[in-house]
């Protein structure tokens, strides 16, 4: 994440907004390499994780409204598919990234093959916790909408595994479901190497329009 986050803003250190930061790791990867972070994230204990252990700067999701700007790097890890004002969230999102800055968003993607194989029991829908699903269109007409444009796609491959055993689990499978879930892990990943729309996860590399 640290290599992707030089490499789309062409900067070794700058500033960073990590919503969602969890308890940490990554806001703290990112300050180790001397970028200046901020955390947001709505878990008491994991904010007090994270400031405790990391030092690190973290508020509550609401300072989302109030920060100040611009950032050279927004980045929202398996965030935004649990974010309520959706729209006033990508709105808040654009104006934070400013003018040569980029968010990088990684969400699931349904139209993958092991989001079509599991269909229903595909983990990654994760109800009632996910609040909406995105294809890569999709993305790419909701983040128009906003004036933030997709200038690359980036396969997260592996999630594919994980998902996949987690989805054999909701189906009850016992003695074939690792057999399942490694195959059909496999089969995804191989696509998402040809083609992230085909990634069980999909990073969103966007800029303003």
């Amino acid at each position: 994440k640290l290599a992707l986050v030089q490499a789309a803003t062409d900067l070794e250190m700058g500033t960073l907004l990590d919503v969602g930061c969890g308890t940490g790791e990554f806001a703290h990867t990112m300050q180790k390499a001397g970028w200046r972070t901020k955390g947001l994230e709505p878990d008491a204990g994991a904010r007090a994780f994270a400031k405790t252990t990391y030092k690190l700067d973290v508020g509550p999701p609401e300072e989302l409204y109030r920060l100040g700007g611009p950032y050279d790097a927004v980045t929202l890890w398996h965030v935004l598919e649990h974010v309520h004002d959706l729209h006033g969230y990508l709105d808040e999102l654009r104006r934070l990234i400013g003018k040569g800055g980029v968010l990088i968003v990684a969400v699931p993607n349904y139209t993958s093959p092991d989001g079509k194989r599991y269909a229903g029991d595909w983990a990654a829908y994760d109800v009632p916790r996910h609040l909406y699903h995105f294809s890569p269109p999709a993305m790419g007409e909701l983040l128009a909408l906003h004036g933030i444009e997709v200038t690359d796609m980036r396969a997260m491959p592996y999630d594919a595994y994980y998902v996949s055993m987690l989805s054999e689990k909701y189906k009850g499978a016992e003695t074939l479901g690792l057999l399942s879930a490694v195959l059909s892990g496999t089969k995804t990943f191989v696509g998402a190497r040809r083609d992230a729309m085909k990634s069980s996860s999909v990073i969103y590399v966007c800029r303003r329009a």
